[in-house]
């Protein structure tokens, strides 16, 4: 089986990543909130923030925060942001996990604007700040969130230029790095990102059901899951000025340790499957009848394409049972970019790679591709 489904989840997982998740399972647990873990050695949940914040760009690791992963945090974060900012600017490019939190909020009800993006996924900053100074006008304060590297064309954003001009109409700036966090250089405190979500299993190559999010030092959010921390337990309120804790019950120490093996595995290898990427993007655009979407180069380790003749859900169907190549096919959980690449209302067929993958699993694709654009159609 070749495997092109890392922008869902990563496979295999490096075997870093096996060993220090089974490592952390035989171990004693370690003591939620202490320096040292029961047996005295490391303390994996501190070193995995350490790591985290060298990967994301930002000298606070105590500013990030754990979680089950990036729709786990984007609903933290969103859901617990201060009552002032009751308005969203938001991108074609986001997934359901920003677009289904906003949409099903009384807060943010009728009070969401959608920039538009060009048909290769790219947000333009100019539309980005005119959306925001029209919201700033007809709302207020509120909260910008964009996509860092779209799931469905790669497209990295300029994360910069979008937080800068969020800053300057009085918005939060939360970037999404569900696809970016390992594969796209972050660079947190110098573009003065709010906030951020990431996850432990896309391009950290950690296991599911890990990943967390950062917040900047000064922000306070409103949790919204209490429970059990660890540290002053005698206290069951929380003050206007207090900051109560954003990690509540006993976390997946396991799991944490095998994305601190993931991310490690991440810093040492940065190319992540671009490179692949752009591979593939070249030898797809020469078949007739093949179309790609997304940026020629620069952009993310994704890549989209149709096959004139084959809905994407047949060719997905095809590769799989006839060439024992693992794709993803459909609208990846991110409706609204379709209509902008000329991809509506099907969707494509997604490939995306991860530093295992390998330039035999492109040409193999390829191959593959070849074939079938020679097919009738079904």
């Amino acid at each position: 089986m070749i495997y092109l489904n890392n922008a869902a989840s990563s496979f295999p997982k490096p075997s870093e990543v096996l060993e220090a998740q089974a490592a952390a399972l035989a171990a004693a647990p370690e003591s939620q909130h202490r320096s040292n873990a029961a047996d005295g050695g490391t303390d994996a949940t501190a070193l995995c923030r350490e790591r985290l914040a060298f990967l994301l760009g930002t000298s606070r690791p105590e500013r990030i925060f754990f979680c089950s992963g990036a729709t786990h945090a984007l609903n933290l974060l969103l859901g617990g942001l201060p009552q002032q900012y009751s308005c969203a600017v938001v991108t074609a490019t986001e997934h359901n996990s920003v677009l289904r939190p906003l949409s099903n909020s009384p807060v943010f009800a009728g009070r969401i604007a959608i920039v538009p993006c060009d048909n290769a996924g790219r947000v333009h900053p100019a539309a980005f700040e005119e959306a925001l100074r029209a919201a700033a006008e007809r709302w207020g304060p509120g909260v910008a969130v964009v996509n860092h590297c779209s799931n469905v064309t790669g497209a990295i954003q300029d994360a910069a230029a979008l937080a800068q001009a969020a800053r300057s109409h009085g918005f939060l700036f939360l970037l999404d790095a569900a696809q970016s966090a390992g594969s796209v250089p972050l660079r947190l405190d110098g573009w003065g990102v709010d906030m951020l979500a990431f996850t432990g299993h896309k391009a950290l190559l950690g296991p599911a059901g890990t990943g967390g999010f950062f917040v900047r030092d000064g922000l306070r959010l409103r949790p919204l899951i209490y429970g059990g921390t660890g540290t002053d337990s005698d206290k069951l309120t929380y003050g206007p000025d207090e900051q109560a804790p954003l990690e509540a019950g006993t976390q997946n120490t396991p799991g944490i340790a095998g994305l601190l093996a993931g991310v490690e595995y991440a810093l040492a290898h940065p190319d992540a499957g671009k490179s692949l990427r752009d591979e593939l993007k070249k030898e797809l655009d020469s078949i007739p009848g093949v179309r790609t979407y997304g940026p020629e180069t620069g952009a993310g380790a994704v890549l989209s394409f149709n096959i004139d003749g084959l809905s994407p859900s047949d060719a997905g169907y095809i590769l799989r049972n006839e060439f024992d190549i693992v794709v993803r096919t459909g609208l990846h959980c991110s409706p609204l970019i379709h209509d902008a690449i000329g991809a509506g209302p099907r969707g494509t067929v997604r490939a995306s790679f991860s530093g295992l993958n390998t330039p035999a699993d492109v040409r193999a694709l390829v191959q593959a591709v070849r074939q079938m654009s020679k097919s009738p159609a079904l």
